[in-house]
């Protein structure tokens, strides 16, 4: 019985050991399959310690400063077609300084507005007409946000149309994807902050196509609202939204698309 027992115990210790190796090679497998796939490689640049068959060594090492967006956002050399002045050149960059100047302008336009349902339109209304360049001020925010919209979608097909979202820069077109619908939420829940008819029948509409969103159309509708309908909390909670959280979130991925362009060979030419 004695021996019965070891030979089962060692038995079943074997099959366990098959079993964990197994298991490790289908996980060194995945890893391997992962990491040289397009989507691995075209977020991680070469020399990156993440990327598959990376090996310390002293120019790996540098490779990962020299691609870290933390540490290395320009580059050491530019391209001379990266700088080269052509017919669409700078359409990126117009709609940087689009969100620097709506950034600005929109510092000035806090300092005469409370988000409350009592103030906001009361708020809009003395700034146009009682302090001094309010009005030219908040039309310049007006129709800064309209053309950042624009050129934002402009410099997108400018990309599209050239075929600059193709390999290694297909990660950097996400990047912009997701910067253009940032645009749109950011252009979007400013358009409440008037606080007019105008504004919220707009947000109305937009809220109620919100909550047609499958499975969770709903709690969609709840969170854009903070209530069942448009309240004070909506505009407060859309006023959140439009001056900290949507350009806190863009600053980040606009560092990153330009590290990104920087090292992926530059805005325009050859690859």
């Amino acid at each position: 019985m004695a021996n019965g027992n070891g030979q089962g115990t060692n038995g079943q210790a074997g099959i366990g050991a098959k079993v964990a190796e197994g298991v490790r090679e289908g996980l060194t497998k995945s890893r391997n399959s992962l990491q040289g796939s397009q989507l691995w490689s075209s977020i991680f640049r070469p020399g990156s310690f993440l990327r598959q068959g990376y090996s310390d060594s002293p120019r790996n090492r540098s490779y990962v400063i020299m691609n870290n967006v933390l540490y290395h956002l320009h580059p050491v050399k530019v391209k001379r077609h990266a700088v080269k002045v052509s017919y669409t050149l700078c359409l990126g960059g117009l709609s940087f300084f689009l969100f620097i100047l709506l950034t600005v302008t929109g510092i000035f336009l806090m300092f005469f507005y409370r988000p409350t349902a009592a103030q906001a339109w009361n708020d809009i209304k003395t700034l146009e007409t009682a302090v001094t360049f309010g009005s030219l001020v908040r039309n310049m925010h007006r129709w800064g946000a309209h053309l950042m919209v624009i050129s934002v979608f402009l410099h997108m097909s400018r990309v599209f149309y050239h075929g600059a979202y193709k390999p290694p820069r297909e990660f950097n077109w996400v990047i912009g994807v997701v910067l253009l619908l940032l645009t749109l939420l950011l252009s979007f829940t400013g358009y409440l902050l008037p606080w007019d008819q105008l504004a919220l029948w707009a947000v109305t509409v937009g809220t109620n196509m919100g909550g047609f969103t499958p499975v969770f159309g709903d709690e969609v509708k709840f969170v854009l609202l903070g209530s069942k309908e448009i309240s004070s909390d909506t505009l407060l909670r859309w006023y959140v939204l439009h001056v900290l959280f949507f350009p806190f979130i863009i600053v980040i991925f606009m560092a990153v698309h330009f590290w990104r362009v920087r090292k992926d060979g530059g805005i325009s030419g050859p690859l």
